[in-house]
């Protein structure tokens, strides 16, 4: 079985709710990377991509129809280029990568176009039909920007509450407080400003047309302990989640260009994906997830914690589920190691990358939820 490898990585800044990014449409957003990520690649024609596979959580709206397809048809691709779209709802992306490097791995590809986008500021408010002709009475519109909606009645009632209180649970099991959350969300967003402010994210970033952003737009450089410290609670009474240390509603887009070994002549690959896992548990308490499927990556990849040097955990919902992680992970890594966090977005999913030049065995932890 052949290695998959990472030629190009690339993304949009992201730009917060009803922001920046608002008055693009997510095809549009789609379409830009997926063009960006091939222009990026001199010697390499469009045709030659044998799938594209985008994740996408919502899918009500403007990308309902096949956001990964439609991205490729406005990106000016060949339409005998095909292309997908799959969701896992926050770890969507991630899982576009994951079946892109194992159609690779198996051989029915060469080149595999991956990526996500989202847009939360244009998701739409939908009227589900009656369950009769010409009712009499009012129809309630329903927000799909975040969140349980049309709940099937069947679904057990403690796994459909709102995300925030999911953390709320974890927190409490695991006895994470609430300054130890609002530390951990202040040193993201010094890690992001810093990022930026030195260039760590210039070759990555893929500018929007016609959207003045110099950075991820939900970035606070003005925030500090004591202003975490006056937020409220917003899911709980007496709880210890916040909008300080929950992460913001975005709207991007991400493209990664996979393949086999020289796929590419000439193009020295980024790395080399040498693992995979996905883990699920109760929606109640997902943010938890993640450590089995990162598990189960590190055993594919026939390696284990003390072979891992740096963590990368991401999560849609709050600083909780990360501090789960980086807890565990040292627990792990006691004698070496380092936690490293970037103010990310993206289900439960672990990739275990290898750098090319063998130094580094990064350990990617994507957490979200099935029950979003």
């Amino acid at each position: 079985m052949t290695g998959s490898f990472v030629y190009d990585a690339g993304r949009t800044h992201f730009g917060k709710y009803g922001k920046a990014l608002s008055s693009v449409r997510p095809d549009d957003l789609a379409a830009h990377v997926i063009s960006a990520i091939v222009e990026r690649q001199p010697n390499l024609d469009a045709g030659r991509i044998d799938d594209i596979v985008f994740g996408n959580a919502n899918g009500a709206g403007e990308d309902n129809r096949n956001v990964g397809r439609m991205g490729a048809l406005l990106a000016g691709f060949p339409s005998s280029v095909p292309g997908t779209t799959v969701n896992r709802l926050c770890g969507s992306g991630v899982e576009a990568v994951i079946q892109g490097s194992r159609a690779v791995e198996a051989g029915d590809a060469q080149l595999v176009l991956t990526g996500g986008v989202e847009s939360m500021s244009r998701a739409p408010w939908v009227v589900p039909k009656p369950d009769r002709a010409y009712p009499a009475g009012d129809a309630t519109m329903v927000s799909t920007t975040l969140g349980w909606r049309l709940v099937n009645p069947r679904m057990p009632e403690q796994w459909t509450i709102p995300l925030g209180q999911t953390a709320e649970i974890l927190a409490e099991r695991f006895t994470i407080s609430r300054e130890e959350q609002d530390a951990f969300a202040l040193r993201s967003h010094e890690n992001a400003a810093r990022a930026f402010a030195t260039g760590a994210y210039a070759a990555e970033i893929i500018e929007v047309p016609g959207v003045d952003l110099q950075r991820d737009e939900g970035i606070r450089d003005d925030t500090n302990m004591a202003a975490l410290a006056r937020l409220k609670p917003a899911f709980v009474a007496n709880g210890s989640v916040t909008a300080g240390n929950s992460s913001p509603l975005n709207d991007g887009a991400s493209a990664v260009l996979i393949g086999a070994e020289n796929a590419l002549p000439g193009v020295q690959p980024l790395a080399r994906i040498i693992g995979r896992g996905v883990a699920g548990n109760n929606p109640d308490v997902f943010g938890i997830a993640p450590v089995e499927a990162a598990n189960r990556a590190l055993a594919r990849a026939g390696k284990t914690w003390s072979d891992v040097d740096l963590v990368e955990p991401r999560t849609p919902e709050s600083i909780t589920d990360q501090k789960i992680g980086a807890r565990l992970f040292k627990a792990r890594r006691t004698h070496r190691g380092q936690l490293h966090h970037l103010e990310r977005q993206h289900v439960r999913v672990g990739r275990i990358v290898r750098r090319i030049d063998e130094r580094v065995l990064r350990a990617d932890v994507d957490a979200g939820t099935e029950q979003e």
